[in-house]
């Protein structure tokens, strides 16, 4: 039989820039556009806001790179472990201008985030580590927990003094360089760092600037983290490339309150923004209709959705609820993309609005694709990711014979082109795997093999699924092995090398699930809410993670190769076909939104807010989230104990500071070490004073 060339490629546009590296184009900008806002920094705190123009930008970057040269050879890595603000974007682009490789990181604030970055800067042999100096003096700590972090040679950015800047020399900068490593693992003893050369990032870039249309007229609104591929290089890059400003804020700032992320695009007249598809469901189910009512979004032309499945649910639901407020359904731009193609695959759009597609979900369990109409019992709802553009090729392959599959057989997504990374950094064995392949027909490639699933229709992507165990929950990449250590390790009743961890989609979202089986010799004495309780305190400690159901196995009943390896597949379908042979199992049934009952103790007198009382309140609040008897509750207990995601504790933040009527320290919830102490604290605050004086 004819194969049918399932293909995307289009070369008839070029970039026209002429710089060919990112420290030329920070440059260019900064001659020829010197008082120009560059980035606009949003703090929590509404009203306060610091700006950086082209000028200042290259200014900071040249100072912390004459310095760096003095502490370092050109090809050094670099840790950059920022919180969100200005201090890492001229910090990454004076690691550049000093010809270092940058890997963008996070501030740790607990010991739980210091094992990944010991992890990274093991794997990257990194000596230097860059911070500003709050984030340097609230690591003292942990460093001293950490002895082969405390080795790094650390420095505080913002205390170099700028008139360096005058000392940097300009030199030619290869285009095929490394300009960064992006860490693609969420886990801690796996990191595998994507090695982004200047070339990648320019030239997805352009393809960004002509897939989502932006340009010098553009105004872009972000909350992405700066250490994830979406943040990096939508956030901080397309700006400068196509010179146009961006307005952004910390990722904790939007999903403790989400209206401040729509409320930015309303009061800056955004034209561009974008987020995963769980950030659109955010604010459909945070923001309540009273903060709707001064929003204007008819400025938002281009919405993107990306870094994890998209919902057609998830676009319609929104648009439901801010249509009424100037969003359009025209602006969606769904999208596919991965660390390994520097970020974005495909999203340019040939329709005005996104590509809905319903096939037989029988069908599409068979890789097969058969279209269907939307009343048809077992129908499913694919959402297109759009097509490429400039010289990128996107090829469907069948994962035994490695040939093209048809067009109507759903098959391994294999990508090609100039933003296609260059490997991961010191693993040759696994970069020639991953980014090395060819098609055996007809011997065509290099290829990147994304372990994705999908097919083509009409040069659209859609996608259908993943072939490898790699799991990503809110935009974040996760690798079952490490959650399954951390899970077997949490209490000595659990079988090592006998747990499972997968991903299912539950009521359109991606929900974690852990298998795991339990040692025969506790079987007689099993106390099995103990053992499920410390699975998820230890996954929602060490990985961030909310686990949706457990399930503790009987001795040797767990789904294996002949060679002894888990099949984490096998074990998935088990679970969804209730298979799996269960001493005993939990699932979390508390995804309703919680409804915070009663008045704001501004509204109340200083009785009412002592009767009432922030430990009852907190205890309240997890008990509802959690789906806990409140009576079982115990205000000695950490948030962690009670195995709330860091997600978790950003909404319980959103919802006690309303609840209050003022902000408290975010870091609060995490550092306390009970619920008892956490009210204590906040209890006698100095807002907690001035709100029981007003009250009174």
């Amino acid at each position: 039989m004819n194969q049918v060339i399932t293909t995307i490629t289009n070369s008839n546009f070029i970039s026209n820039n002429s710089y060919s590296n990112l420290v030329d184009l920070l440059r260019y900008r900064a001659l020829n556009q010197p008082n120009q806002t560059a980035f606009k920094y949003l703090e929590d705190e509404e009203g306060l806001e610091s700006t950086l123009t082209y000028q200042q930008l290259d200014a900071k970057a040249r100072s912390i790179a004459v310095y760096l040269q003095n502490l370092s050879t050109p090809g050094e890595r670099v840790l950059l472990l920022y919180p969100p603000g200005m201090d890492y974007i001229a910090a990454f682009f004076g690691c550049l201008y000093a010809e270092l490789i940058a890997i963008p990181l996070y501030s740790p604030r607990n010991n739980r985030k210091m094992s990944r970055i010991q992890s990274i800067m093991e794997d990257s042999q990194a000596q230097i580590a860059l911070t500003n100096n709050q984030s340097l003096n609230n690591l003292q700590t942990l460093l001293n927990h950490t002895p082969d972090l405390k080795k790094l040679q650390w420095l505080a950015t913002d205390k170099i003094d700028e008139n360096l800047a005058d000392q940097w020399e300009s030199k030619s900068v290869s285009s095929v360089s490394i300009a960064y490593l992006q860490y693609t693992s969420g886990s801690t003893s796996t990191p595998k760092g994507v090695m982004i050369s200047h070339e990648n990032a320019l030239e997805n870039s352009a393809e960004i600037a002509i897939s989502w249309k932006t340009g010098t007229d553009s105004i872009l609104v972000s909350w992405l983290p700066h250490f994830h591929d979406f943040g990096q290089i939508y956030g901080v890059i397309q700006p400068i490339y196509n010179g146009f400003p961006c307005i952004f804020m910390s990722p904790a700032s939007f999903t403790q309150k989400p209206i401040r992320w729509l409320k930015a695009i309303s009061d800056y007249k955004a034209t561009h923004s974008g987020a995963p598809n769980f950030a659109y469901d955010l604010c459909t189910d945070k923001i309540s209709p009273e903060q709707r009512e001064n929003l204007d979004l008819s400025s938002w032309q281009v919405t993107v959705n990306g870094a994890e499945p998209v919902r057609q649910q998830t676009l319609e639901k929104f648009y439901q609820a801010f249509a009424p407020y100037g969003f359009r359904w025209s602006t969606f731009y769904p999208g596919y993309g991965l660390a390994e193609a520097t970020l974005k695959v495909s999203s340019a759009r040939k329709k005005n609005s996104p590509t809905i597609l319903t096939v037989q979900a029988d069908s599409l369990s068979k890789n097969l694709i058969v279209e269907a109409s939307e009343d048809e019992p077992f129908a499913k709802t694919l959402v297109g990711c759009g097509s490429t553009v400039l010289n990128s090729k996107v090829v469907i392959v069948d994962t035994k014979s490695l040939t093209q599959s048809p067009s109507d057989q759903v098959g391994e997504i294999w990508v090609s082109g100039p933003s296609i990374a260059q490997g991961y950094w010191g693993r040759l064995e696994e970069t020639q795997r991953t980014f090395g392949a060819y098609l055996t027909d007809n011997g065509e490639g290099p290829f990147l093999r994304t372990g994705d699933l999908g097919f083509l229709k009409d040069d659209e992507l859609f996608i259908t699924g993943r072939i490898k165990d790699l799991i990503v929950i809110r935009g974040s990449n996760h690798y079952p092995q490490d959650i399954e250590l951390t899970a077997e390790q949490s209490h000595p009743s659990l079988r090592s090398g006998y747990s499972a961890v997968f991903s299912i989609d539950e009521n359109e979202q991606e929900r974690l699930v852990v298998v795991c089986e339990i040692e025969r010799t506790h079987l007689r004495k099993l106390d099995a809410d103990e053992v499920i309780r410390a699975i998820r305190k230890a996954v929602s400690k060490e990985h961030e993670l909310e686990v949706y159901a457990v399930l503790l196995l009987k001795t040797g009943s767990i789904p294996k190769t002949s060679s002894g390896k888990i099949q984490r597949q096998a074990c998935r379908t088990q679970f969804l076909n209730n298979q799996l042979d269960v001493v005993q199992e939990w699932k979390d049934k508390s995804k309703e939104q919680v409804i915070n009952e009663g008045k704001s103790p501004m509204q109340n007198n200083l009785s009412s807010i002592i009767k009432l009382g922030i430990q009852d309140w907190l205890i309240s609040w997890i008990a509802k989230e959690k789906k806990l008897d409140i009576k079982e509750m115990d205000p000695n207990q950490s948030l962690t104990y009670y195995a709330l995601s860091s997600l978790d504790s950003m909404n319980l933040h959103g919802d006690l500071e309303t609840w209050l009527g003022y902000s408290i320290v975010p870091d609060w919830l995490w550092d306390s070490p009970s619920i008892d102490a956490l009210a204590k604290q906040i209890s006698q605050s100095q807002n907690a004073f001035s709100v029981a004086k007003v009250a009174s």
